[in-house]
Protein backbone atom coordinates (compact mmCIF):
# COMPACT_ATOMS: atom_id res chain seq x y z
CA UNK A 1 0.00 0.00 0.00
CA UNK A 2 1.35 3.03 -0.99
CA UNK A 3 2.28 5.81 1.74
CA UNK A 4 0.29 8.65 2.23
CA UNK A 5 2.35 12.20 1.35
CA UNK A 6 2.87 13.01 5.13
CA UNK A 7 4.02 9.48 6.06
CA UNK A 8 6.35 9.73 2.99
CA UNK A 9 7.89 13.13 4.38
CA UNK A 10 8.55 11.80 8.17
CA UNK A 11 10.21 8.96 6.67
CA UNK A 12 12.41 10.77 4.50
CA UNK A 13 12.87 13.29 7.13
CA UNK A 14 13.88 10.87 9.75
CA UNK A 15 16.82 9.45 7.98
CA UNK A 16 18.22 12.69 6.65
CA UNK A 17 21.53 13.35 8.61
CA UNK A 18 22.33 17.30 9.41
CA UNK A 19 25.17 18.65 7.72
CA UNK A 20 27.55 21.71 8.62
CA UNK A 21 28.69 24.16 6.23
CA UNK A 22 31.50 26.44 6.16
CA UNK A 23 31.01 28.93 4.36
CA UNK A 24 31.61 32.50 2.98
CA UNK A 25 34.72 31.94 1.52
CA UNK A 26 33.63 32.89 -1.19
CA UNK A 27 29.97 33.79 -0.40
CA UNK A 28 28.64 32.94 -4.25
CA UNK A 29 30.47 29.32 -4.32
CA UNK A 30 28.56 28.65 -0.72
CA UNK A 31 25.25 29.74 -2.36
CA UNK A 32 26.20 27.71 -5.78
CA UNK A 33 26.75 24.87 -3.32
CA UNK A 34 23.21 25.15 -1.76
CA UNK A 35 21.69 25.34 -5.14
CA UNK A 36 23.11 22.78 -6.52
CA UNK A 37 22.19 20.37 -3.16
CA UNK A 38 18.54 21.85 -3.57
CA UNK A 39 19.01 20.22 -7.27
CA UNK A 40 20.80 17.02 -6.71
CA UNK A 41 17.29 15.78 -4.13
CA UNK A 42 13.99 14.55 -5.92
CA UNK A 43 12.02 16.46 -3.07
CA UNK A 44 8.52 16.60 -3.40
CA UNK A 45 8.07 18.69 -0.32
CA UNK A 46 10.15 21.00 1.92
CA UNK A 47 10.66 18.26 4.80
CA UNK A 48 12.29 15.81 1.82
CA UNK A 49 15.57 18.33 1.20
CA UNK A 50 19.14 17.81 3.12
CA UNK A 51 19.09 19.35 6.53
CA UNK A 52 21.67 21.99 6.64
CA UNK A 53 23.52 24.58 9.08
CA UNK A 54 25.58 26.68 7.16
CA UNK A 55 28.31 29.29 8.82
CA UNK A 56 28.38 32.08 6.54
CA UNK A 57 31.55 33.81 7.47
CA UNK A 58 33.26 36.07 5.19
CA UNK A 59 35.12 37.37 7.46
CA UNK A 60 37.50 34.52 7.42
CA UNK A 61 40.94 35.98 6.86
CA UNK A 62 42.04 35.82 3.40
CA UNK A 63 43.48 32.28 2.16
CA UNK A 64 45.46 33.99 -0.50
CA UNK A 65 46.74 37.21 2.07
CA UNK A 66 47.97 34.19 4.47
CA UNK A 67 49.27 32.21 2.06
CA UNK A 68 50.15 33.97 -1.32
CA UNK A 69 51.24 37.43 0.11
CA UNK A 70 52.48 36.48 3.25
CA UNK A 71 49.89 39.04 5.08
CA UNK A 72 47.24 39.23 6.88
CA UNK A 73 45.59 36.67 9.94
CA UNK A 74 45.86 33.16 10.13
CA UNK A 75 42.41 31.16 9.17
CA UNK A 76 42.64 28.40 11.32
CA UNK A 77 41.42 29.28 14.49
CA UNK A 78 38.34 30.83 12.87
CA UNK A 79 37.38 27.82 10.83
CA UNK A 80 38.08 25.65 13.69
CA UNK A 81 35.53 27.60 15.82
CA UNK A 82 33.30 27.87 13.00
CA UNK A 83 33.38 23.94 13.21
CA UNK A 84 33.11 23.80 16.68
CA UNK A 85 29.56 26.20 16.71
CA UNK A 86 28.01 23.76 13.61
CA UNK A 87 28.77 20.89 15.80
CA UNK A 88 26.89 22.04 18.65
CA UNK A 89 24.20 23.43 17.11
CA UNK A 90 23.69 19.54 15.56
CA UNK A 91 25.87 19.05 12.64
CA UNK A 92 26.66 15.17 12.22
CA UNK A 93 29.26 16.13 9.72
CA UNK A 94 30.82 19.54 8.14
CA UNK A 95 31.85 20.32 4.31
CA UNK A 96 33.70 23.24 3.08
CA UNK A 97 33.36 24.30 -0.68
CA UNK A 98 36.80 26.21 -0.87
CA UNK A 99 39.62 23.89 -2.09
CA UNK A 100 42.09 26.79 -0.64
CA UNK A 101 40.99 26.45 2.80
CA UNK A 102 41.44 22.44 2.68
CA UNK A 103 44.66 23.92 3.63
CA UNK A 104 43.73 24.38 7.05
CA UNK A 105 41.97 20.85 7.13
CA UNK A 106 43.62 19.92 10.18
CA UNK A 107 42.53 23.05 11.91
CA UNK A 108 39.31 21.99 11.19
CA UNK A 109 39.01 18.01 11.81
CA UNK A 110 41.43 18.79 15.19
CA UNK A 111 38.39 20.91 16.47
CA UNK A 112 35.96 18.49 15.94
CA UNK A 113 33.92 14.60 16.58
CA UNK A 114 32.59 14.38 13.18
CA UNK A 115 33.13 13.73 10.15
CA UNK A 116 34.85 16.38 7.45
CA UNK A 117 33.83 15.59 3.94
CA UNK A 118 37.17 16.45 2.56
CA UNK A 119 36.21 17.93 -0.76
CA UNK A 120 40.07 17.80 -2.15
CA UNK A 121 40.51 13.85 -1.58
CA UNK A 122 36.68 12.74 -2.99
CA UNK A 123 37.96 14.85 -6.01
CA UNK A 124 41.68 13.08 -6.36
CA UNK A 125 39.74 9.75 -5.69
CA UNK A 126 36.84 10.60 -8.91
CA UNK A 127 40.23 12.06 -11.26
CA UNK A 128 41.64 8.56 -10.53
CA UNK A 129 45.50 7.99 -12.20
CA UNK A 130 47.11 9.72 -14.63
CA UNK A 131 47.37 13.09 -15.59
CA UNK A 132 45.09 15.77 -14.01
CA UNK A 133 45.26 18.98 -14.90
CA UNK A 134 44.13 21.59 -11.93
CA UNK A 135 42.13 24.83 -12.74
CA UNK A 136 42.23 26.41 -9.21
CA UNK A 137 43.77 28.74 -7.05
CA UNK A 138 47.63 29.02 -7.02
CA UNK A 139 47.01 28.39 -3.12
CA UNK A 140 46.53 25.06 -3.94
CA UNK A 141 50.29 24.97 -5.55
CA UNK A 142 51.74 26.93 -3.06
CA UNK A 143 50.44 24.56 -0.63
CA UNK A 144 50.31 21.14 -2.21
CA UNK A 145 46.98 21.17 -1.27
CA UNK A 146 46.16 18.36 -3.85
CA UNK A 147 49.61 17.28 -4.39
CA UNK A 148 49.15 14.11 -1.71
CA UNK A 149 45.64 13.41 -2.44
CA UNK A 150 46.70 13.09 -6.08
CA UNK A 151 49.03 11.04 -5.97
CA UNK A 152 47.47 8.15 -3.53
CA UNK A 153 45.26 7.70 -6.88
CA UNK A 154 48.24 7.29 -9.03
CA UNK A 155 47.73 10.68 -10.45
CA UNK A 156 50.19 13.52 -11.25
CA UNK A 157 49.17 17.28 -11.24
CA UNK A 158 49.53 19.72 -14.21
CA UNK A 159 49.59 23.02 -13.76
CA UNK A 160 50.10 26.00 -15.60
CA UNK A 161 53.61 27.28 -16.34
CA UNK A 162 52.23 30.67 -15.14
CA UNK A 163 48.72 30.28 -12.80
CA UNK A 164 48.69 34.33 -11.91
CA UNK A 165 46.07 34.69 -14.90
CA UNK A 166 44.37 32.06 -12.33
CA UNK A 167 44.45 34.11 -9.24
CA UNK A 168 43.56 37.17 -11.49
CA UNK A 169 40.20 35.77 -12.75
CA UNK A 170 39.21 34.54 -8.93
CA UNK A 171 39.63 38.26 -8.03
CA UNK A 172 37.27 38.76 -10.85
CA UNK A 173 34.78 36.00 -9.71
CA UNK A 174 34.83 37.42 -5.95
CA UNK A 175 34.12 40.92 -7.20
CA UNK A 176 32.00 41.03 -10.36
CA UNK A 177 31.23 37.66 -10.84
CA UNK A 178 30.67 35.30 -13.65
CA UNK A 179 32.51 37.81 -16.23
CA UNK A 180 33.47 37.52 -19.72
CA UNK A 181 36.75 37.95 -18.76
CA UNK A 182 36.82 35.51 -16.35
CA UNK A 183 35.42 32.82 -18.75
CA UNK A 184 37.73 33.71 -21.90
CA UNK A 185 40.70 32.78 -18.43
CA UNK A 186 39.58 29.45 -17.56
CA UNK A 187 38.92 28.25 -20.99
CA UNK A 188 42.18 29.45 -21.83
CA UNK A 189 43.67 27.01 -19.02
CA UNK A 190 41.73 24.31 -20.21
CA UNK A 191 43.22 24.43 -23.22
CA UNK A 192 46.57 25.25 -22.31
CA UNK A 193 46.93 22.29 -19.92
CA UNK A 194 44.79 19.68 -22.65
CA UNK A 195 48.48 20.83 -24.80
CA UNK A 196 50.57 19.16 -21.84
CA UNK A 197 48.11 16.27 -22.03
CA UNK A 198 46.18 16.26 -19.05
CA UNK A 199 43.02 15.64 -20.90
CA UNK A 200 40.83 15.09 -17.15
CA UNK A 201 40.89 18.43 -15.56
CA UNK A 202 39.82 19.30 -12.05
CA UNK A 203 37.81 22.56 -11.30
CA UNK A 204 39.53 23.10 -8.02
CA UNK A 205 38.42 26.24 -6.41
CA UNK A 206 34.24 26.61 -5.66
CA UNK A 207 34.67 30.17 -7.64
CA UNK A 208 35.63 28.53 -11.03
CA UNK A 209 32.96 26.13 -10.33
CA UNK A 210 30.63 29.64 -11.10
CA UNK A 211 32.12 29.33 -15.08
CA UNK A 212 32.98 25.78 -15.31
CA UNK A 213 31.49 25.04 -18.20
CA UNK A 214 33.98 27.58 -19.77
CA UNK A 215 36.71 24.62 -19.79
CA UNK A 216 37.31 23.24 -22.94
CA UNK A 217 34.78 20.92 -24.61
CA UNK A 218 37.65 18.61 -25.26
CA UNK A 219 38.69 17.86 -21.70
CA UNK A 220 37.04 14.95 -19.25
CA UNK A 221 36.04 17.78 -16.63
CA UNK A 222 35.16 17.32 -12.89
CA UNK A 223 33.95 20.02 -11.02
CA UNK A 224 35.30 19.51 -7.25
CA UNK A 225 31.98 21.01 -5.95
CA UNK A 226 30.11 18.24 -7.54
CA UNK A 227 31.91 15.87 -5.92
CA UNK A 228 31.53 17.13 -2.36
CA UNK A 229 27.80 17.77 -3.12
CA UNK A 230 27.70 14.15 -4.16
CA UNK A 231 29.62 13.24 -1.00
CA UNK A 232 27.10 15.21 1.02
CA UNK A 233 23.82 14.03 -0.38
CA UNK A 234 25.16 10.09 0.29
CA UNK A 235 26.38 10.93 4.01
CA UNK A 236 23.08 12.81 4.84
CA UNK A 237 20.65 10.20 3.33
CA UNK A 238 22.91 7.14 4.95
CA UNK A 239 24.74 5.80 1.77
CA UNK A 240 27.72 6.85 2.50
Amino acid sequence: MPLAPAAKTTRLLGRMRRIGILGGMGPEATILMQQRLLNAVPAQDDSDHIPLLIDMNPQVPSRIAHLVEGTGGDPGPVLAAMARRLEAGGAEALAMPCSAAHAYAASITSAVNIPFLDMVRLSAERAGPGKVGLLASPITRITGVFDTALADVGATPVRLRDDAPLLHALRILKANGATLEARNILRAASEELLAMGAETQLVGSAEFSLIADAASAEARVIDALDVLVGAVVAFATGKG
